[in-house]
């Protein structure tokens, strides 16, 4: 009987061939080992973490770039905003009587005001903002509660309070306000949100009551927004999944009724869908001419400021349909730019969120990202006309001050998560100096320069001891140095360099 070798298992660090010998073995040349090819899904995997690791910015989240990217991206959009408000308005504004620079400078004046609110907040720390949590979404109620006594109604809606020559919308204060409130409250409770009745109680009545009162102003378009606010927090705050189908079914059958009892919000879906309203208007002529905006623009646009569309075939151009102000003037180029640079600020917001390890600064930095990503998203495509017809403004581009105001100190605080996120030598240089941690450093500092004034000031001699006897010091004159009163130079030809002359090069004479 032939006993049959057993094969001693290779160690792990061994390199083996490909027929299963080690290198070296006999009969067989020791070479280098061929590398392993990988698969079409290896690859594919290999491809998609190095995708997932640039996006959530591992290992280079600390050099800026993130900072940079949600900076830049915003002042850009900003900047395109503050001027297609200018040529969208002035056809109207020329028409009314008034100048053509009123709308535009209007939204300079709210952009500058937020830019600064914006660095404002970019240098403070976040955690701050937990104390004004409950401050704030009371008094985002008692706004919405005042638009409902004495606002002012516009195009079926009433959302703003008139505060002399500006209006003022709660509602957009309202989405910072209980993204700030939810993001509190929950990070207070993270320990106990496995529970229904902790991870609903009390984010999810203090968040239907909010809702129903942009409903009652009814604001339907901004109301979908909070509602995105809502599930956003809740998701990033690690909840049961089961709830948001609850939610779903809820929100989703409260929709349908909304729409159902309102013969304008039946109106448009028909318009939507192609089909004609009863009394045979049609509500969705804005999403039309949108469309002929869009599609008379082709590749690079009829020109800034030649837009067709804008002479009252688009109500409210520089407001909701501004983006198909964009395409038509600016064409498929310009819309790109928007789509990229909302691209670009999502990704770096993104990368914000996932390196929070802390709830509070995770759910805050969730729900601002779905907040500016969802709004512009449902904007897009009501302008495409994927969606009917909602009043709900592009961020950093459509015309109004309040929106651009809130969605710029949105991204001041995701601007602090970022800076905190930077190396200590690498982090923008506060501007401001706040809060009370900002005067303790400063007093410490005021503090150490006063006592090394002290110091500097005070005798160097050292204090005599105590019982020895007070005695004056005698005092000797010091020596003289000869080398002091009639200094002289060491090499005595340059005491009279005329009596030594420097030697001749003899080399000159052969010459």
């Amino acid at each position: 009987m032939v006993s049959t070798p057993t094969r001693t298992p290779a160690k792990p660090g061994a390199a083996q061939s490909p027929s299963g010998k080690a290198p070296g073995a006999p009969g067989q040349a020791a070479g280098p080992v061929p590398a392993k090819r990988l698969s079409p899904l290896g690859r594919a995997r290999g491809w998609s973490r190095g995708f997932w690791s640039a996006l959530e910015g591992t290992g280079k989240s600390r050099n800026g770039s993130t900072y940079y990217l949600i900076l830049g991206a915003t002042l850009a959009l900003t900047a395109i905003g503050i001027l297609m408000v200018l040529s969208a308005s002035s056809v109207e504004a020329i028409a009314a009587g008034e100048s053509p620079y009123s709308a535009a400078m209007k939204q300079g004046m709210f952009a500058a005001i937020g830019l600064f609110c914006m660095f404002l907040l970019s240098r403070v720390n976040v955690v701050w903002l937990k104390r004004f949590a409950w401050l704030a979404i009371l008094l985002a109620l008692a706004l919405l509660v005042l638009v409902l006594l004495m606002g002012r109604s516009a195009l079926g809606n009433k959302n703003w309070i008139d505060i002399g020559p500006f209006t003022f919308q709660p509602s957009e204060a309202a989405k910072l306000a209980l993204a700030l409130w939810m993001a509190t409250v929950l990070g207070a409770k993270a320990k106990l949100l496995s529970q229904s009745k902790h991870a609903l109680i009390p984010v999810g009545p203090v968040a239907a009551l909010v809702i129903g009162l942009i409903l009652a102003g009814n604001d339907l378009g901004t109301a979908m927004i909070v509602m995105m606010i809502t599930a956003a927090a809740l998701f990033f705050a690690g909840v049961r999944l089961y709830i948001f189908g609850i939610g779903g079914i809820v929100l989703g059958a409260a929709t349908a009724v909304l729409a159902i009892t309102s013969p304008n919000r039946v109106c448009r879906i028909l318009s939507w869908t192609g089909q004609t309203c009863a009394d045979g208007s049609d509500l969705n002529y804005q999403s039309t001419n949108g469309l002929y905006g869009l599609a008379s623009g082709g590749w690079f646009g009829v020109g800034l400021g030649q837009s067709r569309q804008k002479y009252s075939w688009i109500p409210e151009a520089h407001n909701d349909f501004i983006f198909a102000i964009i395409g038509e003037e600016l064409g498929l180029i310009g819309t790109l730019v928007v789509l990229v640079l909302f691209g670009i600020l999502g990704t770096a917001i993104y990368r914000v969120v996932v390196a929070q390890k802390d709830m509070f600064h995770r759910v805050l930095a969730g729900t601002i990202m779905v907040w500016l990503l969802g709004q512009a998203t449902v904007n897009m495509a009501v302008v495409t006309g994927l969606a009917p017809v909602v009043g709900i403004p592009l961020p950093f581009i459509s015309y109004g001050g309040s929106a651009l105001l809130m969605s710029l100190c949105a991204i001041g605080v995701v601007l602090s998560l970022a800076r905190a996120q930077m190396a200590p030598g690498m982090q923008p240089k506060g501007m401001f100096r706040f809060g009370p941690a900002g005067l303790a450093r400063s007093l410490r500092k005021r503090a150490a320069a006063r006592a090394a004034r002290n110091a500097d000031t005070a005798p160097s001699s050292p204090a005599p001891q105590h019982g020895a006897p007070k005695t004056a010091a005698p005092s000797y004159p010091a020596p003289a140095n000869p080398a002091l009163t009639n200094p002289a130079p060491k090499n005595p030809a340059a005491r009279n360099p005329a009596r030594n002359p420097a030697p001749k090069n003899p080399a000159r004479k052969r010459k």
